[in-house]
């Protein structure tokens, strides 16, 4: 059996335990330093790692919210959501 070290992807401790499973059947876990709750692998793409990012650099190179979202294969809602969250100010 392999053992995985598994780090936080906010603050990147180690201090990390089990925390159940998601709905989707993924295993959670739980980091004692900044109380955050994460999964390694997600169902939904929305939640992986970078996509917020992604959504805006594609923003403001130009592409459309429906090209953006076809492209990250996420909703044109979460597009939306995301671009207006990012506003300074809004």
């Amino acid at each position: 059996m392999t053992t995985v070290t598994v780090h936080c992807p906010r603050c990147n401790s180690d201090e990390v335990y089990r925390h159940g499973r998601s709905c989707s059947r993924h295993e959670r876990f739980r980091c004692r330093s900044c109380k955050r709750v994460f999964q390694l692998t997600y169902s939904y793409e929305a939640r992986k790692l970078g996509i917020k990012e992604q959504i805006v650099e594609m923003a403001h190179n130009g592409a459309g919210g429906c090209y953006t979202a076809r492209t990250l294969k996420i909703g044109i809602n979460t597009v939306i959501r995301t671009l207006k969250s990012s506003r300074p100010g809004g």
